[in-house]
């Protein structure tokens, strides 16, 4: 009896390796093969055009993830390849991308002229709502490296993750980085801008990363939404070279790092889950730790502070139930195909 329980231990890890093995031979044979882009019905393009509202509301939420939401609806690793196959095959990746691209659009216009005066009146309960959203989502992350035997290796790739936006959201709150003029601006502030772009877009495709995050560390985060007005399109009209500066650095950014994450992900998905899997858990924590979340409770000194606590407790919880509800929809119907 034990001798069988013994030869059952030693062979659980091997068939647990073999198994990983080959989901990464799967997923190469797959980037092989022609990805299929095509909408199957009216309910996979509402789904391209939410997953572009969240990518839109990235910019403006700290903590929010657009790719997170890609790898819920199944569409991460297609949106990868659309996006770094977009020259090579024009019409058909951006018959994919545009329902998203509207996406982007609204989602930045509504998380700049909405979402930012919520959280101008109600701030806490607003990052609330977001943080149960990406919480409830986040076992659609980890669904991802499900079954698979947790390695040290694995392990210490989830905690570097965990680590990472979590390292970056304590400079942008420890660091007292100056907020920058984007006025008088010399030469290399444009290929400053240029690289910040880049940046950015990293952030939209690795899992995890916010942007916010990101310009609050470079001090250019509140310069560039207070830039949005029309009296300062006059006052300060270098201010569309600042912007074209940080659109192509974008654009430059979604291409390269679409085919870096393709080729990661068709090599080593499994370790590459475990890491976005940390990231993701990273970026919630720092919804709740980040500039603008501190001055909130700053604020807390001045009364306010067992209201804010309890709606946004109520407002967490719905977030999560919504999110992980879609959650399970979606396995639900992933296990009937």
């Amino acid at each position: 009896m034990n001798s069988v329980d013994n030869n059952s231990e030693q062979s659980d890890p091997q068939i647990a390796e073999n198994g990983a093995d080959k989901t990464n031979l799967d997923a190469k044979k797959v980037s092989d093969e022609e990805m299929d882009l095509n909408y199957k019905n009216k309910t996979e393009v509402a789904k391209g055009g939410i997953l572009g509202l969240f990518i839109g509301l990235a910019v403006i939420v700290p903590g929010v993830s657009g790719s997170a939401v890609a790898i819920i609806f199944k569409m991460y690793e297609k949106l990868l390849y659309a996006i770094g196959n977009v020259f090579k095959k024009f019409k058909k990746c951006f018959k994919f991308l545009f329902p998203i691209l509207i996406g982007v659009v609204a989602g930045f216009v509504f998380g700049f002229f909405g979402v930012r005066s919520l959280l101008n009146i109600i701030p806490f309960i607003i990052i609330c709502l977001f943080a149960g959203l990406m919480f409830g989502a986040y076992p659609a992350v980890t669904d991802q490296i499900k079954g698979t035997k947790p390695k040290a290796k694995y392990i210490l790739l989830f905690i570097i993750g965990l680590i990472i936006p979590i390292l970056i959201s304590c400079v942008s709150v420890f660091s007292n980085v100056s907020q920058h003029s984007l006025t008088n601006l010399k030469f290399y502030h444009y290929i400053l801008f240029l690289i910040i772009g880049f940046l950015v877009a990293i952030t939209q495709l690795v899992p995890g990363l916010s942007a916010t995050a990101l310009l609050m560390s470079f001090g250019y985060f509140t310069p560039l939404m207070n830039s949005v007005s029309i009296t300062n399109f006059k006052e300060n009209p270098s201010i569309f070279l600042v912007y074209l500066c940080l659109i192509v650095g974008f654009a430059i950014g979604l291409i390269v790092v679409s085919k870096g994450m393709n080729k990661l992900l068709n090599r080593y998905k499994i370790p590459a889950f475990y890491c976005i899997a940390g990231l993701s858990l990273g970026s919630i924590v720092t919804m709740f730790f980040n500039p603008e979340v501190m001055e909130i409770y700053s604020s807390w000194a001045n009364g306010g502070l067992a209201l804010d606590l309890s709606i946004g407790l109520a407002v967490l919880i719905v977030g999560i139930v919504i999110s992980y509800l879609f959650v399970r929809f979606e396995r639900k119907k992933e296990s009937n195909k």
